[in-house]
């Protein structure tokens, strides 16, 4: 009687330890999913932006592309000193 009842209770906890494996696998494999679809949204993203215009090829005056160029150096994506030499370069012609 015993071993019988030690038998099934052996049974028992291995078939929920079977279901427990078996939802974390469906688990991983769901996050894994979101992960790639995530992946790709990101890469359609990237690839679906236009490129910016630069302030040479949007043919503006001298006053707009010093100010495009100020905007820049206001949002961080240049330093002063690059501000400084690109609006040299547009004072000068070039």
């Amino acid at each position: 009687m015993r071993a019988a009842v030690v038998g099934g209770t052996a049974a028992y906890v291995g078939g929920r330890m079977a279901r427990g494996s078996q939802e974390k696998a469906q688990q991983e494999a769901d996050q894994n999913a979101q992960i790639a679809d995530l992946q790709a949204q990101q890469q359609q993203q990237q690839y679906a932006a236009p490129a910016p215009a630069s302030a040479a090829a949007a043919g503006g005056g001298i006053a707009d592309q010093i100010a495009q160029l100020k905007g820049l150096l206001d949002s961080g994506a240049l330093t002063q000193a690059e501000f400084d030499a690109g609006k040299q370069k547009i004072l000068a012609g070039g």
